[in-house]
């Protein structure tokens, strides 16, 4: 009773339908004294601010669970029944992020049987990213020939190779001495018109100079010139951080509980400078998974501009 005397005293909105009228908007009267306030609503997500599907970061619980499925698969006949019942049933994003983790961990024949998968997948377009995570895999893991393979692949589907593409390829030649071959992979990817990224000549210039070759060297160091905003500056840098590397890691020389290897890595990564834009940030992450466990030897004074 007391509800009711309530709604009583507000009054009460009033709904007039034309008897065939339906269709018609319906007529709103307000008790005197009343107003309507006006009320916004927002349907469906086609304005939301939305994260492509491929940039997803957290790993949803089904692409965890086809990881785990696929490791603990040590047979072809249970890893193909992980496919038919888990990696099937993925969706996109669910299905690159895990080959995303595969690569992560470095399990280089999982990720292979992933990324055949995915390109036979009704959704899928030939992507640059994911073949030049797939090249960085492979030379890591020093399969050359697959690296390749894949190389020529991507030029089958129509893709042409970008500078992450060519640079992956470089890292990988020079990741096992193959110098002739990196040095005619960086030609090709000047003569199809890639820019040359400052990462490529980092690669570049510490292998060479490990491994003595000089006059590459010195013809690397006027390309950067013709390529390199402030070049200059660049080199300066790429000196510094090899020397104040060099400087830090002889503060642990008579540490015989660390891992020589493991420190030079991480004074190496703590000195390269943070990118400045999205593009440099994948370069970054590249050189840093594949690359760190090696020093940059420049001498600064043979340099001219």
């Amino acid at each position: 009773m007391e509800s009711q005397s309530a709604l009583a005293q507000m009054g009460c909105l009033k709904f007039h339908f034309s008897q065939m009228g339906f269709h018609q908007r319906p007529q709103i009267s307000l008790p005197s004294g009343k107003k309507i306030q006006a009320l916004t609503v927002t349907c469906g997500l086609r304005d939301a601010n939305k994260k492509p599907m491929w940039r997803s970061r957290v790993l949803s619980s089904e692409a965890i669970q086809a990881v785990h499925a696929m490791k603990l698969a040590k047979s072809s006949s249970k890893l193909e029944e992980v496919f038919q019942s888990r990696i099937c049933r993925l969706l996109k994003a669910d299905l690159l992020d895990t080959l995303t983790e595969l690569r992560r961990q470095n399990e280089l024949d999982l990720a292979l049987k992933v990324f055949n998968f995915v390109r036979k997948e009704v959704w899928y377009k030939p992507d640059l990213s994911l073949y030049s995570d797939m090249i960085l895999m492979l030379g890591k893991n020093k399969q050359i020939a697959m690296a390749e393979e894949l190389f020529c692949e991507l030029k089958k589907e129509g893709l042409d190779p970008d500078t992450r593409v060519y640079t992956e390829m470089i890292g990988v030649y020079l990741q096992v001495g193959m110098i002739d071959k990196a040095m005619e992979t960086y030609e090709t990817m000047k003569a199809s018109g890639c820019t040359p990224h400052k990462l490529t000549f980092t690669i570049l210039i510490r292998n060479l100079e490990n491994a003595g070759e000089e006059e590459l060297v010195a013809a690397v160091r006027r390309d950067c010139i013709q390529y390199v905003e402030f070049p200059k500056k660049f080199l300066e840098e790429v000196y510094q951080k090899h020397k104040e590397g060099n400087v830090e890691n002889s503060d642990y020389e008579d540490e015989s509980t660390i891992d020589p290897k493991a420190m030079l890595a991480c004074h190496l990564s703590s000195h390269i400078q943070q990118p400045a834009d999205e593009e440099a940030e994948v370069y970054s992450m590249s050189w840093q998974n594949c690359y760190a466990g090696e020093y940059l030897h420049v001498n600064t004074a043979s340099w001219s501009f």
